[in-house]
């Protein structure tokens, strides 16, 4: 008997490896998606148990070191031993499942796996028992991260599965179990790639026990309010235990719950107890959910590196419990996936709730809002933003010189690497500044790699477009006024490569040692510029690594989706510095009359006696607003008699509702040139500020320097930026949704259930990627931010916007460690940063911060050269203006996506960056010809696919759901089908991405 059994067993795994015959349940092999789900009971309770690992691609330890296992005494987690461990347990049982979800992590391991490795992995994927959930590069951060960076870093790991597993790469589901907080704009980007739902584990406290009591745990969530319903409407679960498995049945290495003991000689026998105690939680989990089908999560953080402990324990656990069934039980468990569980839920065929605002911010207790990571590693947070600015050039200027971009004058160049590395900054411990100080040193490491290997690409286009070969010369630290290479030269040019489908000006500021400098156009004429002198400021945050005692100041104008090349040369004068330098001293000491600064558009006012801002006037529109503005400083609590939990790298708990000014009295003094107009004020010997009027700038630039925050006194300091104004705003204000669609926010309220607020600041505290208003009327006054920050209104008519914390007390979610950044010389982080403020009417603001938000997370990028190059032999003639469009794209469209796809083929994105009734002029849809918009290129195909690009459009087809609101049947989302000619069709808020083949002109 035991030789037949075994037989039968081998004679069983050796049609499933090969892919022939039948599965167990007799339907044909090869299958994945929801036919490959399992066959469930329609009478009894469904358990859907989903053997899962959560791997944080990076947090307490670097990537390669969670990959490959280092650092044991920080974390045992190695995660090339989990994939190990769990493919030859899938081979041993075809009825078991296992998801899978960080492509970065899966990419490494496939790259090392043999042939014969890489068919079995294929055949368990196309059998559907290898499930690959979400499929992005990493399970992105939703709060901190700008929906383009979101966008690319899906489509990166899409890309591999699509490539690697074809159709049954594809994932169906969207799983972010561990982010803290979720946001609209992530579900909507979600249901236009094409997923069916979307399941999380973390949810505020408060709003679980009401939606546990309503039987509201699944929903569908309508996460536009700008697109034609259902294209953005995405059925959410919440999962019961966060992602981990139930009290008691955690059969990992990592875990100390009691194993199965089945052997009923054993006097430990615990099979009828574990069965008992299983059946009950079954239907205490029911209880808060309304189809007969619950989800168990089997796994956790790095869990599976023995997948036979959980597997054995799995495997007794559903025996023992369906056994149950002929005593009369009614609970059905099996293996399953998400995507199952969802099909099951899609087969109930129910009136579901709808949700339509966010879901932040996220408690987990009455004093642990998790809003302090808004702002955490603000210098990381803007060198993430930065990189997303350079790697669009660098995708952009890779399609437009081809393969030239690849191989030149200065080497091989390479997108590759700054796309993966981005990829993995987009991670929920990445970007959000909730990993140790180890892992985001590693983290800005991997970025500068991929910014080396793009400026060779970028050098290479640039030499090849302009037809000059220059020795390039790439400065990414203009903001501190540093660039050795430039500083003491007598001519260089300045190349301005815009990456925006319009055309652009903006103002070039040079670190330069000389006085006097000409500085001529692409058509030789000459540009008026100012040399004025390198502030003190600037010179304390920048130490020793520059040296320049003047800054070169210039307008450069750059065609849409070009560049602009400007040379400059020196001239020996040094009288007109001179001149200035007493003309800024003089105005030191006029403290005696209140200071203005205006352009054409914009007056500043400055109280005489505190230095402070105490107003803005629209010259244009006639507004003018009482505005105050200082930094503050709230007291990081450490814990305390009420509740221990302090202020850390996640948590954000002040002492009080009231921060500390940093100081009443400011000193100040004055530059003004022809181009631009600044005040300097200095608030103490760690925070400073430049008010900043350009020439023709419609909005006013606050240039803030806050840093090292002292800590001698033994208080962790989370700073500030606060704008007072006699506005009534009756508790309401208005942030951002991951750079898009905007919310309605307001003060101690929230939309879904009663809330008890128990944190009068950290509890108000929301998300600001990249702006954040308020208004009265037509009056609006905005501020627009260069990085992700932590923002909120806790007063009526006040904005603030946290800018930098130092903390010294662990907030004991798992980092075990203060976030106290180190800095460039030990003493603690400098953070330079920008906001900008706009004071205009409610319609007009909404315009200006539109634009000028795009113009500024896709800046044009500065490249310097030493003297004026030679000719390059691709381009007979050099050129010093170019343009890759035949015209600009309308105000109202944005070129999101330009970047090569594969060695045959590029993508285009293009996006209607307006929302319905935003503007009387830009909120209508948008007629564009593909075929007539490039002059670099030649398209000779065009193929719409789904923001994620692993379908095509016309084959898109999503589940459909029924909602409490409409009691009736969502369609599907349609495909459009455009007349021939690539005329297409954009309206509010809409993304329509295309693959395309082209001819190089």
């Amino acid at each position: 008997m035991a030789v037949l059994d075994g037989a039968l067993r081998l004679l069983s795994l050796c049609l499933f490896v090969v892919g022939c015959g039948a599965d167990s349940d007799g339907k044909p092999a090869g299958r994945c998606g929801y036919q490959a789900c399992p066959a469930t009971d329609p009478g009894k309770l469904n358990v859907h148990l989903v053997p899962h690992t959560h791997d944080d691609v990076g947090w307490l330890k670097t990537v390669d070191q969670y990959y490959y296992g280092a650092k044991t005494e920080i974390q045992r987690a190695g995660v090339q031993y989990i994939l190990d461990s769990v493919i030859p347990q899938l081979q041993a049982d075809p009825a078991r499942r296992f998801i899978y979800v960080e492509i970065a992590f899966f990419y490494c391991w496939w790259n090392q796996q043999t042939n014969e490795m890489k068919k079995v992995v294929k055949q368990l994927v196309n059998e559907g028992r290898l499930e690959f959930i979400n499929g992005g590069w990493c399970m992105n951060d939703e709060a901190t991260t700008h929906y383009s960076s979101i966008i690319d870093q899906m489509t990166l790991g899409f890309q591999f599965l699509n490539d690697t597993f074809g159709e049954c790469g594809r994932p169906r589901v969207a799983w972010h179990i561990d982010p803290f907080g979720h946001s609209r704009e992530q579900a909507s980007l979600f249901a236009q790639m094409g997923f069916d739902g979307f399941f999380f584990g973390r949810l505020d406290y408060q709003d679980k026990r009401n939606r546990e009591r309503l039987r509201e745990m699944e929903l569908v969530w309508r996460a536009s309010a700008n697109l034609p319903k259902p294209s953005a409407d995405l059925f959410t679960g919440v999962l019961p235990n966060g992602y981990n498995p139930p009290r008691m049945l955690c059969w990992d290495v990592l875990c100390s719950d009691e194993p199965i003991k089945d052997d009923k000689e054993l006097d430990e026998y615990n099979v009828d107890q574990i069965v008992s105690y299983f059946i009950k939680i079954a239907h205490n989990q029911a209880k808060h959910y309304r189809t007969n089908h619950i989800i168990m999560t089997m796994g956790s953080d790095f869990q599976f590196q023995n997948a036979n402990m959980w597997y054995k324990n799995l495997d007794k656990l559903i025996a023992h419990v369906n056994a149950a069934q002929s005593a009369g039980s009614d609970v059905n468990v099996l293996y399953s996936t998400p995507s199952c569980y969802l099909y099951e839920l899609n087969k109930a065929n129910l009136n579901w709730p709808v949700k339509t605002d966010d879901f932040f911010p996220y408690a987990d207790g009455p004093h642990q809002f998790w809003t302090g990571y808004f702002t955490s590693r603000p210098a990381l947070k803007r060198y993430e933003r930065l990189s997303n600015n350079f790697l669009q050039v660098c995708n952009q200027l890779e399609v437009l010189a081809g393969l030239e971009s690849h191989s030149g004058p200065y080497g091989v160049g390479d997108s590759s690497v700054l796309k993966k590395a981005m990829g993995v900054a987009q991670h929920h411990d990445a970007v959000s500044g909730t990993e140790r100080q180890h892992v985001a040193d590693d983290y800005a490491k991997r970025l500068a790699k991929g910014w080396d290997r793009c400026e060779v690409l970028v050098s290479n286009a640039l030499s090849s477009l302009s037809g000059m070969k220059q020795n390039f010369i790439f400065c990414n630290k203009l903001n501190i006024s540093v660039c050795p290479r430039i500083e003491g030269l007598s001519k260089f040019t300045v190349t301005v490569y815009n990456p925006l489908a319009r055309q652009v000006s903006l103002y070039v500021r040079v670190p330069v040692n000389g006085t006097k400098y000409v500085v001529s156009d692409p058509k030789g004429s000459s540009v008026l510029n100012q040399v004025v002198a390198v502030s003190n400021f600037t010179k304390a945050v920048r130490k020793d690594r520059g040296y320049a005692v003047n800054e070169l100041v210039f307008q450069a104008s750059v065609p849409a989706l070009g560049f602009s090349t400007y040379s400059v040369s020196k001239v020996s004068d040094s009288s007109v510095y001179s001149r200035l330098v007493r003309s800024v001293r003089r105005q030191q000491n006029q403290r005696e009359k209140a200071l203005t600064v205006e352009n054409e558009y914009i007056r500043v006012l400055f109280d005489k006696d505190t230095g402070l801002i105490s107003g803005i006037e629209n010259l244009h529109k006639n507004l003018s607003l009482p505005v105050t503005q200082c930094f503050h400083w709230y007291s990081a609590s450490p814990g305390n008699i009420e509740n221990s939990q302090a202020s850390g790298a996640y948590i954000f708990r002040p002492t009080g509702k009231y921060p500390f000014p940093l100081s009443k009295n400011v000193k100040t003094y004055t530059v003004q040139t022809d181009l631009f107009q600044e005040v300097h004020q200095n608030f103490s010997s760690w925070c400073s500020q430049v008010v900043r009027l350009y020439k023709n700038q419609k909005f006013v630039e606050l240039e803030w320097t806050v840093g090292p925050i002292p800590v001698h006194d033994k208080i962790g300091k989370e700073v500030i930026s606060r704008f007072d104004t006699p506005l009534k705003t009756e508790r309401i204000f208005y942030t951002d949704s991951n750079g898009r669609e905007i919310l309605l926010r307001k003060r101690d309220y929230r939309p879904t259930w009663p809330l008890n607020q128990t944190e009068l600041v950290a509890g108000n505290y929301y998300p600001v990627n990249s702006r954040i208003y308020m208004k009265e009327g037509k009056i609006q006054l905005t501020v627009l931010t260069d990085r992700s920050q932590g923002g909120s209104s806790i007063m009526d008519g006040s904005l603030e916007l946290m800018v930098h914390r130092r903390l010294l007390h662990d907030d004991s979610r798992g980092v075990e460690e203060e976030l106290s950044e180190p800095g460039y010389d030990g003493k603690g982080l400098i953070v330079r940063g920008k906001h900008l403020i706009f004071l205009d009417t409610v319609h007009a603001s909404a315009e200006l911060h539109r634009l000028q938000a795009q113009a500024e997370y896709m800046a044009p990028q500065i490249v310097m050269a030493e003297g004026t190059g030679t000719p390059y032999s691709t381009r007979p003639t050099p050129v010093t203006e170019f343009s890759a469009l035949k015209a600009d794209l309308p105000y109202n469209l944005h070129l999101l996506t330009l970047a090569q796809w594969d060695s045959q083929s590029i993508l285009i994105r293009l996006e209607h960056q307006f929302e319905v009734g935003e503007s009387s002029v830009y909120s209508k849809p948008v007629t564009l010809d593909l075929a007539n918009l490039f002059s670099a290129f030649k398209i000779t195909s065009v193929e719409e696919m789904s923001l994620g690009v692993n379908q095509k459009k016309k084959d898109m087809s999503r589940l459909t759901w029924k909602t409490m609101q409409e009691a009736k049947t969502l369609n599907s989302t349609s495909s459009r089908q455009d007349p021939i000619g690539y005329s297409v069709v954009l309206n509010p808020m809409e993304i329509r991405t295309f693959r395309v083949h082209i001819q190089h002109r």
